[in-house]
């Protein structure tokens, strides 16, 4: 029988998922979702993206943008206090 008459074959030539079982430790063996380097069963092409697009989007507080701006403000703060104590002293 010629191996492309198997229309399976190419599941079973394919590269395998890279995820591993929280209980046994053992990987996922499921063929990889093509582009993915894991199966459909644990997350490949799943879920909503992120933004505003997302069901669960409320205010944008704690985005990723919010949150580097936050950093930046804490570390200018940083700054200007170490600065400022070594004007004093």
């Amino acid at each position: 029988m010629k191996h492309d008459a198997n229309p399976m074959q190419r599941a079973h030539q394919s590269l395998r998922c890279t995820a591993r079982s929280k209980r046994s430790g053992r990987p996922c063996k499921a063929p990889a979702v093509k582009g993915w380097k894991v199966c459909r069963m644990h997350g490949a092409r799943g879920g909503h993206g992120p933004g505003k697009d997302h069901p669960q989007y409320q205010h944008g507080g704690r985005s990723q943008d919010a949150e580097e701006i936050r950093r930046l403000v804490s570390a200018l703060t940083r700054e200007a206090r170490e600065h400022q104590s070594a004007m004093n002293d």
